[in-house]
């Protein structure tokens, strides 16, 4: 774990010391989110004419309204990452299966190739056969 560091920033007018483990930029950008709430408030009139307590109050519920908001985006956003990961998931499973009945269906054509192959060459034996019995034996085999 790193060394606590203390970083100080400026809220709102005020100048203050934040001790954490986070680095100074990080801790600066929070500062910074503050005072543009403070000043997004501070253009509203009936927010100016408010007590001090009051508009801290608002403050907190506004950033805590933008915390919980987007909480709950990352948690819509994490929703539909699972759900792409299961899709990606069955789109994976769905290929190797169609790879895996390619390579089948390369195999049967092979064999069918094959069994064709055995197939003309039986044809052209019957019908060379054939011809012989209808036309008796040719003359280039009696050349002796």
């Amino acid at each position: 774990m790193s060394a606590k560091k203390n970083t100080e920033v400026l809220i709102g007018g005020k100048k203050y010391t934040i001790s954490g483990y986070e680095e100074e930029e990080y801790l600066q950008r929070v500062a910074s989110y503050i005072n543009s709430k403070l000043k997004e408030f501070n253009e509203i009139d009936s927010f100016r004419r408010l007590s001090a307590d009051m508009k801290s109050i608002l403050t907190e519920v506004n950033i805590a309204d933008d915390y919980f908001k987007a909480k709950e985006q990352i948690e819509k956003l994490e929703s539909d990452c699972e759900t792409k990961d299961q899709d990606i998931f069955k789109f994976k499973h769905d290929l190797i299966n169609l790879q895996v009945e390619n390579e089948e269906l390369k195999k049967r054509i092979e064999s069918l190739d094959e069994e064709k192959k055995e197939l003309l060459l039986a044809k052209t034996k019957l019908e060379a056969s054939l011809e012989e019995s209808l036309l008796g034996p040719s003359t280039s085999n009696y050349n002796s």
